[in-house]
């Protein structure tokens, strides 16, 4: 599971070492003192760069491992972009033809709007938009596209060509209430006629060996329906998408080479064997392998992970982090995990859904080396996996904040849009104050003890089964609200991470509700409902409390010159009723009961309120700075000898977002146009 960073410009400030970056005639050289975080802006999008603390202390072994590790996971890129959407690669590159090759007029707005929709189709991994999951539309016409496809001989026709201008596959993922999501959704992971109900019976038909240990259906491939029979295409060396995975392979052996210790060399062959066949009990072996691997500086998550990209989660997007550990601050927070089981005997849940022996949580504070798939451009802030709910229970699982991004964002923000919305002058001293220390617990609650958290009733399946299309939304406000509830708990100051557990707390609701009601919403297109998982457990989260509230007025609706605010007026009571929804969400976790998540998410995290919403974009736009961030990715260069051995590794920061996309389809576009 992942948490997506929003409007985080009063992040986390973490410890970093020095970072040296040597200039290169293609790279940008940026003083330690003079480093600027922030690349370009346009349309609802700001391109950030990231430093990577700490290089300089790894071995060269270890640069080597991380190097290797990242070609890897850049081999797949591709893999990311064709399960988005199956024109996407013939779009991109038609696309890109146009922006090296076109010597015509660049002065014009019509070409501006060209550059900008490119940006957006790079950043977005396709044509959908990577939050709301809507096609993105050209400022453009047909017939420019066309001129300029001329002009540079550019051939992209038929469906491919029209769907960027029509209504045809509108939506990426929908999640809405009453239709058929899997046939709605232009998602590439479901043939075109493929619906829900085939999935779902597909699937119930399967039976793991062990019930116990219920294998991944679904996760590692394409369900297509041919002459109506049902087949899968399974990601694999010899099956789809096996030019990039040859690859992948290929960068993981070397990478298996340099190995720190045995246990993480021995996932790595794991997870070779897992791509050269596909086979789900392997990939259950690799995530307890991973899982336990916990010793040296490098870590790395690599494969078809998370299910949030499959309307009714059962299919991986291909995702890659290449880790450093940054041990200073894992240890200052390896006192949760430590503690993992008083959160959880403590917790408001049902004696019947505690676990009675939480084991192998590991938390750590990372340095990001790289990132490729769907965690780039756009990445999590925090990663808590593998996601097998029998993993975590037996096992255990890993929670890692990523705190060279947090640090980014930090650094690249303002404070506008806080004092805009705010309520009063105590609202933002406290998130001035206790803000970042907040954010920074609350990530790692939520990502520790809060997906940790809980077990599922004996009998009841996998929530992706139970709770189908709800099922991500659940889990994600879940966790939410484990974080919640305990941030305004003064266990937090015995345990030496606060020294005023009761003004954090206060930051964090005050945050959280103001996220949740209002600035979140800057968003989404007025009319639009809330489509996406996270977005829609915040309000559904944030609405419940305030609607149950409302006769002790716990949170005030408070309109003074014109403008909403919300303001908390009774924290404690407000810390139970967290506790009171944290013990409903288990239940219907534990439970699986489909109708009760229905209700919630649907009654309180898809409808908004259209007045409040118009004045939310009205009092936005004072703001030039956009309301997603994304990153370009360092760029680590090897140095060789007359032998061709790697004698160095350098890090170096690319000139721009445009020269990074263009070198990654020239350098790792290993799929063909059409898989």
């Amino acid at each position: 599971m992942k948490v997506k960073s929003f409007l985080k410009y009063c992040l986390i400030a973490l410890l970093i070492f020095a970072c040296k970056e040597d200039a290169k005639e293609d790279t940008l050289k940026v003083a330690e003192t003079e480093f600027d975080y922030n690349v370009e802006q346009f349309a609802d999008v700001k391109i950030l760069r990231y430093k990577i603390p700490g290089w300089e202390k790894l071995s060269l072994k270890e640069q080597k491992l991380v190097y290797y590790l990242t070609e890897a996971g850049l081999a797949g890129r591709d893999i990311m972009w064709d399960q988005n959407y199956r024109h996407n690669l013939k779009i991109r590159r038609a696309l890109e033809n146009v922006y090296t090759q076109y010597t015509g007029d660049k002065t014009t707005d019509d070409w501006n709007n060209f550059e900008v929709y490119l940006k957006r189709v790079w950043f977005s991994n396709g044509i959908h938009h990577h939050y709301s999951n809507d096609k993105l539309k050209p400022d453009f016409s047909k017939d420019y596209l066309n001129e300029l496809f001329i002009a540079t001989n550019t051939k992209l026709d038929g469906e491919a060509f029209d769907v960027i201008f029509n209504d045809k596959d509108s939506k990426k993922v929908n999640q809405a209430k009453g239709v058929d999501n899997v046939a709605l959704s232009a998602v590439n992971f479901y043939g075109p006629n493929v619906t829900t109900e085939d999935v779902i019976n597909f699937y119930k038909a399967k039976k793991s060996p062990d019930p116990k240990r219920p294998l991944s259906f679904g996760l590692n491939s394409q369900l297509v329906k041919e002459n109506g029979v049902l087949n899968e295409r399974v990601y694999k060396l010899d099956g789809l998408y096996g030019e990039a995975i040859e690859e992948i392979i290929k960068w993981l052996g070397k990478a298996r080479e340099v190995a720190e210790n045995d246990a993480q060399g021995e996932a790595l062959d794991l997870l070779i064997k897992y791509y050269m066949t596909g086979d789900l009990q392997t990939w259950d072996d690799y995530n307890v392998a991973w899982t336990k691997a916990t010793e040296g500086n490098v870590d790395y998550i690599n494969s078809f992970i998370e299910v949030y990209n499959d309307p009714i989660g059962y299919r991986g997007s291909y995702e890659t982090i290449v880790q450093i550990n940054d041990f200073d601050m894992s240890q200052k927070m390896a006192v949760l995990s430590e503690n993992a089981q008083w959160f959880e005997d403590n917790s408001p849940l049902m004696e019947e859904h505690k676990k009675k022996n939480v084991v192998g949580v590991t938390y750590k504070v990372v340095t990001v080396a790289g990132e490729a798939g769907d965690a780039s451009p756009s990445t999590p802030i925090g990663v808590n996996l593998p996601n097998a709910n029998w993993i975590r229970k037996e096992v255990g699982s890993k929670s890692v904040s990523l705190g060279n991004i947090i640090e980014a964002y930090n650094n690249a923000g303002s404070t506008g849009r806080l004092k805009e919305f705010v309520h009063d002058e105590e609202e933002l001293e406290l998130e001035e104050t206790y803000g970042q220390l907040a954010d920074k617990l609350h990530t790692a609650l939520h990502e520790v003890i809060g997906h940790a958290s809980g077990q599922l009733n004996p009998g009841v399946g996998e929530t992706k089964e139970t709770l189908k299309n709800y099922a991500s939304t659940l889990e994600e406000g879940r966790a939410d609200l484990v974080g919640l509830y305990y941030l305004y708990d003064s266990k937090l100051q015995e345990l030496g991470l606060v020294e005023d557990w009761k003004k954090v707390g206060m930051a964090a609701y005050d945050g959280y509700i103001r996220n949740g009601l209002m600035t979140q919403l800057i968003r989404l297109n007025l009319g639009d409902d809330v489509e996406e998982a996270h977005m829609r457990n915040r309000q559904w989260v944030s609405a419940w409390v305030y609607e149950q509230g409302k006769e002790d007025n716990i949170i005030e609706k408070v309109t003074r010159d014109g403008k909403t605010y919300f303001n908390i007026n009774d924290y404690d009571k407000l810390h139970d009723l967290f506790g009171q929804l944290l013990r409903e969400t288990q239940r219907i976790k534990s439970e699986g009961d489909y109708k009760a998540v229905e209700a919630l998410v649907e009654g309180y995290g898809v409808k908004v309120d259209q007045d409040l919403h118009a004045e939310i974009l009205e009092r936005n736009k004072q703001f030039t700075s956009a309301p997603y961030s994304g990153f370009v990715n360092p760029v680590l260069v090897p140095e060789t000898n007359d032998a061709g051995e790697i004698t160095a590794i350098k890090v170096t920061q690319p000139k721009g977002f445009p020269e990074q996309m263009l070198e990654y389809s020239k350098k790792y576009s290993h799929l063909p146009d059409v898989n």
